[in-house]
């Protein structure tokens, strides 16, 4: 069985000193024009707000049950995802190094 998915899952890597981040947005990124998630306005917001209120991050839904769960793309080059996110501010740091994932094809998700 894999890991459970959960909207919190580790973006880090303790062990290598890696924090994971999304190379490009995948297909169906909230970031992307158009609503392709198809969520009530303002939701990407709320998204946002709650993240960035508790100084975390969006992990990518294309990679939440993969192996290797990352921070969304969209939002790591959002100007208050890039600037609160503490996994973000370590990399900036230099206390944590990037891993760039490759989102996962819409036609791969397995949610």
């Amino acid at each position: 069985m894999g890991r459970p998915v959960s909207p919190h899952a580790p973006v880090a890597d303790p062990a290598t000193g890696t924090v994971r981040q999304c190379a490009d947005l995948c297909d169906t990124c909230i970031f992307r024009p158009g609503n392709l998630m198809h969520f009530a306005p303002g939701r990407v917001q709320q998204l946002v707000q709650a993240a960035t209120e508790h100084q975390g991050h969006i992990v990518c839904h294309a990679t939440l049950a993969s192996p290797e769960p990352a921070i969304c793309a969209g939002f790591a080059r959002h100007p208050l995802g890039a600037a609160r996110s503490l996994a973000l501010r370590m990399v900036r740091a230099g206390v944590a190094r990037l891993q760039f994932i490759t989102p996962p094809k819409k036609g791969d998700l397995r949610q």
